[in-house]
């Protein structure tokens, strides 16, 4: 799959939806629940999740590939994970904010 930053996506597998922020280079096989994600808006066709993917996904959370090319924001959680290339993808850490002594 060919991604774009703004573009929106939803599990084909449960109620997850993102947003990507940050996109690598080419096609990228970005998964929900080890099922590809698609458009959000479409239909899905009827599939099963992968039980080794289905720790959960956040609301809010921003979850990134552990190369740092992947990004994405997490609009709607759900019970399935978010995985680029068969590997997880983990939140990202929140980033410190200046002291304003």
């Amino acid at each position: 799959m060919q991604l774009r930053v703004g573009l929106a996506l939803a599990s084909a597998v449960d109620t997850t939806t993102i947003i990507v922020t940050k996109v690598p280079e080419g096609e990228v096989d970005l998964t929900c629940g080890g099922v590809p994600m698609i458009p959000k808006g479409t239909e899905a066709p009827p599939t099963s999740a992968d039980p080794a993917f289905m720790h959960g996904s956040l609301l809010g959370k921003r979850y990134v590939a552990e190369d740092g090319t992947l990004e994405v924001l997490c609009t709607k959680g759900g019970d399935a994970s978010l995985a680029l290339a068969g590997k997880l993808l983990v939140t990202a850490d929140a980033k410190a904010l200046p002291s304003s002594d």
